[in-house]
């Protein structure tokens, strides 16, 4: 059976109010900015780094660009809570995560367009075997090696990555 090209995968096109109001393929939905659906997981290991990896260069958006969350677009029909898990099995390499716990949703406006972002984090204690398809490289770097990395500007990071991190940095300094 041949695999739908990212390009013809189908999305759920929402409103600024996260609702749905029609459906369209990713390339569709891409090429006439739609609002859609996507989830961004932040994966620690059993020592507690992040892992962050360098997306390949076929991908849609950011090609080549790093970034601190595994995650990607909500299918149709889809729930973030699915859509969280498969993603992060996914790009990890893995089977057997437990449920990402979810943690906030915000409306990403910036380069690339507009969607819909709910954060997540997963613990994976398991090896990880990242999908060639998605991921060029990775690593585990500790929160202070992360913020190194992101202030530094020798890495080009995903905008929509870097403003979910922001707000995650905030929402664990407001202490939730």
């Amino acid at each position: 059976m041949d695999r739908v090209s990212a390009a013809d995968e189908v999305l759920d096109v929402v409103d600024r109010d996260d609702r749905v109001t029609g459906r369209a393929p990713r390339g569709e939905v891409y090429a006439r900015g739609l609002i859609h659906r996507c989830v961004f997981v932040q994966a620690r290991d059993a020592q507690g780094r992040i892992f962050v990896h360098r997306r390949t260069a076929s991908k849609l958006v950011f090609p080549s660009h790093y970034d601190m969350f595994v995650g990607g677009v909500v299918g149709a029909g889809e729930t973030y809570a699915q859509a969280a898990l498969r993603e992060a099995e996914e790009e990890l390499g893995v089977r057997g995560l437990p449920q990402p716990t979810p943690l906030f949703k915000f409306l990403y406006e910036g380069p690339g367009g507009a969607w819909w972002s709910y954060v997540h984090e997963v613990r994976c204690e398991l090896p990880v075997a990242p999908q060639v398809s998605e991921v060029d490289w990775h690593t585990y770097l500790t929160q202070e090696e992360l913020d190194r990395r992101v202030g530094g500007g020798d890495w080009a990071w995903v905008p929509d990555g870097l403003e979910a991190h922001r707000r995650l940095r905030e929402f664990r300094v407001a202490g939730q």
